[in-house]
């Protein structure tokens, strides 16, 4: 099975409702089917490269090449874990996991969308929730690490929902305009699963996150 040279494909994260999983071929066909239906409302920009403003085909075809993208680049000292969000089997978004020099430095970043269609359900907090508790429970991180323009209040109160901190100011320039980001920092002290996680399948993974043994 291609799982036992690349295990993450049997990693597993569940919450009460959602499934993250490293996505099947029809599972990516979906999330680029979700993408061009809509990720947010027109005029509005979260993403710093604009990606999401593109032609549909243009856009279908980034989703898939990004995930590829991640997985061809995977080293266990600088990673990019891309799941997708599962709901009673439905695509519904994709959350990410990155780090670097994770074995020493012990901080991860998240990223991450939702269907437009599926917006205000909670899923972007449930979602973040799960990865949270891979990365202190099931990786032993020590902090994780998010940013967002300071008018995605959407991404601002799932961070503040699950008890990130305030972390300075970035600047970035986005289709020609001066946007103001924030960063927050969440240490694994004041984490506070809000829904129960279970974790699957963890154990064959922990060298490609640079963990040569398993966390206790």
């Amino acid at each position: 099975m291609l799982a036992d040279h690349f295990p993450l494909l049997s990693l597993r994260v569940r919450t009460p409702r959602l499934e993250l999983r490293l996505p099947s071929d029809e599972h990516l066909a979906s999330l680029a089917e979700l993408a061009v239906d809509g990720i947010h409302d027109p005029g509005v920009m979260p993403f710093v490269s604009g990606w999401s403003d593109a032609p549909p085909v243009e856009l279908a075809r980034f989703v898939v090449l990004h995930h590829w993208r991640l997985l061809g680049r995977w080293k266990p000292d600088d990673w990019s874990l891309g799941l997708v969000v599962l709901r009673d089997g439905e695509v519904v978004g994709t959350q990410g996991l990155d780090a670097t020099r994770f074995a020493v430095k012990r901080e991860v970043s998240t990223w991450s969308w939702v269907g437009r269609r599926h917006h205000g359900q909670g899923i972007g907090t449930e979602m973040r929730a799960a990865v949270l508790h891979l990365a202190f429970a099931g990786l032993d991180a020590l902090d994780a690490v998010s940013s967002a323009h300071a008018d995605n209040e959407a991404s601002l109160g799932v961070s503040r929902k699950l008890g990130y901190r305030p972390d300075g100011v970035d600047r970035h320039v986005v289709q020609g305009v001066r946007v103001e980001g924030r960063r927050v920092r969440l240490e694994r002290d004041h984490w506070t699963p809000p829904v129960p996680v279970e974790i699957d399948g963890l154990e064959p993974c922990l060298p490609l996150f640079g963990l040569d043994a398993p966390r206790p």
